[in-house]
């Protein structure tokens, strides 16, 4: 596998989360430390799986191969309508500052990393190439997970947008789950 084609795979992945990244940092309440902590988690989850799909492979690509976007999807819209839910209700309590919330948007957003272990990096046959490509291909999504929260800084400074943050990101996270549902 070239460079290339993996540094592709690892901005296809990473674009889950990125898209998660941008509606989480929409929120105003969410402190650096916990946007660290979501990019952290992003792309040590993408590591793992893309590490632990390289070697389940073949076994399990007929029962699974189908599933993991069903089930992030379904994941992503929940906690968007419970963050779109959260804009008619100003409470002092915010879903993101949940600590479970780390694992369980790092696991939406990375179940599809399974898929590509199972499908394009189950034929390495070097232990070191498959850790250093799933090393790769989480730290490139710790990146760009961070891109996103930068770039939401900048857009929470528009008024309209953090005024309605938390519609704009839930209706952003519902769309982007049923896009993973459906496609």
């Amino acid at each position: 596998m070239t460079f290339y084609s993996l540094f592709i795979i690892a901005i296809a992945l990473s674009l889950d989360a990125f898209g998660v990244a941008l509606s989480v940092g929409l929120d105003r309440k969410v402190a650096l430390k916990n946007k660290i902590l979501f990019s952290l988690s992003f792309g040590f989850f993408q590591f793992l799986f893309s590490y632990i799909g390289s070697y389940a492979g073949f076994l399990f690509n007929t029962y699974i191969a189908s599933m993991p976007k069903l089930i992030g999807g379904v994941v992503i819209t929940i906690v968007g309508i419970v963050m779109f839910k959260e804009g008619f209700e100003k409470k002092s309590e915010n879903i993101f500052l949940n600590p479970k919330m780390y694992f369980i948007l790092g696991i939406s957003v990375s179940i599809d990393a399974v898929v590509i272990g199972f499908t394009v990096l189950n034929n390495i046959i070097n232990n070191l190439i498959v850790f250093k490509y799933t090393l790769f291909i989480g730290l490139v999504t710790f990146i760009v997970s961070g891109i996103a929260f930068i770039i939401s800084k900048y857009l929470n400074k528009v008024d309209i947008i953090s005024k309605y943050a938390d519609f704009i990101g839930g209706i952003i996270l519902v769309i982007f789950g049923l896009k993973m549902i459906i496609f």
